[in-house]
């Protein structure tokens, strides 16, 4: 067999000074900080009411994914709802959608989060949705379409990662996620995002209806942390002429802290005419111009209606899940008045984005956004946090890591 001496020589020397097309180039690793165990504790809810602490090995990161320890985690409504009645037929679950932590691990192809902010090792991270590439829901599309029908990490069922929510020592984002990086922020902000996401979101909805304005006068029903976050961003916002209204004497203090201008205690009033001459009074003669109505009870949205003026508006965020029926006059509470009324559930990708802003502005203007937290647990005490948040002795309770 005759052999071309030539191109053999030339095909070995291009091989020594690395200049073959034929090798392909070799692939960046995923890079990782620091000693990362091999397993990760979580806490996985097993049966009503019990969490058992498991523990499972951390997988290998794609090139797309990242591994965040965990730092922290509120306790959510939608999580006590979980823990008392598993109404999304989730368990076995691990629960914690108000997480926050490190990127410790980051695929190759990571470099920037959802807004086009790089992203690396270090930094301090929030999970939004994943949205299984829906062409309806992108960063700047408003109120087209809410995130209804994306996942959560935290309400994810259980599958061969385990790691799926942030009650956990460490959570895996996988490809497809929306991922910020917030790491401007302290961590009891960073546990904070997520509900004042759903707070930004009802007071982008209230907008809509052309009614919300500086010198509204805007009563706020329902002083638990979401009806408290309300108000401090209604406060942010310069609105002054704000009225909370609750039973619990103590919120009703803190409303105050965090800008309302006058509280009501239903409590002090027989009678929802009562109760509407008690709102009118605190609002110096007035009906209010918008309301706010943040409980998960369907008599306080039968009430509500009352407290509003001809020509005003309501937002109704309350009922995330089924509550239960409420009954109204559609005359005399809706046609008759004319009230205008929007629906707020969830938030969108441009509302994290805004919440990142407002919780730097509530801080500039002092509002106590921080004492919202008033319990905080570890990891392997998770059974006793929901157990306080259940009795509601707290306002926000949070799963903070060692």
């Amino acid at each position: 067999m005759e052999m071309n001496i030539e191109e053999i020589v030339k095909q070995v020397l291009s091989e020594m000074q690395g200049n073959t097309s034929s090798a392909a180039p070799a692939a960046a690793p995923c890079k990782a900080s620091g000693t990362i165990p091999a397993t990760s504790k979580v806490a996985m809810l097993t049966a009503l009411e019990h969490y058992d602490i498991k523990e499972f090995p951390i997988p290998e990161i794609g090139d797309d994914d990242i591994l965040v320890k965990v730092e922290g985690c509120g306790v959510c409504g939608t999580d006590a709802h979980e823990f008392k009645r598993d109404p999304f037929g989730l368990i076995p679950v691990v629960l914690g959608h108000e997480g926050t932590g490190e990127i410790v691990k980051i695929g190759k192809n990571v470099k920037k989060d959802s807004a086009g902010k790089s992203l690396g090792l270090g930094d301090k991270v929030v999970t939004c949705m994943i949205f299984k590439d829906d062409p309806d829901i992108t960063m700047f599309d408003l109120n087209k379409q809410n995130v209804g029908g994306a996942d959560v990490y935290g309400l994810l069922p259980d599958d061969d990662v385990h790691l799926n929510g942030w009650f956990a020592d460490y959570l895996v984002i996988r490809k497809g996620s929306t991922v910020f990086n917030v790491s401007e922020l302290d961590l009891e902000s960073r546990i904070l995002i997520e509900p004042c996401a759903v707070l930004i979101h009802a007071v982008e909805r209230a907008k809509t209806t052309g009614i919300l304005r500086f010198n509204s006068r805007v009563v706020v029903q329902g002083c638990g942390p979401i009806g408290l976050i309300c108000i401090s961003i209604l406060k942010t916002m310069g609105i002054q002429n704000i009225v909370a209204v609750d039973g619990e004497q103590k919120r009703l203090d803190f409303a105050k802290e965090m800008g309302a201008s006058q509280t009501v205690n239903f409590k002090d009033h027989k009678g929802i005419e009562a109760l509407a001459e008690g709102v009118k009074a605190a609002f110096g003669g007035y009906l209010a111009d918008f309301a706010f109505q943040c409980t998960g009870s369907p008599i306080a949205h039968a009430n509500i209606y009352k407290f509003i003026r001809n020509g005003g508006g309501l937002c109704e965020l309350g009922f995330f899940i089924n509550g239960g029926d409420a009954t109204i006059n559609p005359h005399f509470d809706i046609c008759s008045k004319e009230i205008t009324i929007v629906g707020s559930w969830v938030y969108t990708l441009r509302d994290y984005a805004t919440t990142f802003e407002f919780l730097k502005g509530a801080q500039a203007i002092g509002l106590p956004m921080k004492k919202l937290i008033t319990h905080k647990f570890p990891l392997s005490e998770i059974n006793e946090a929901h157990v306080t948040n259940l009795k509601m002795e707290g306002l926000k309770i949070a799963i903070i890591n060692e």
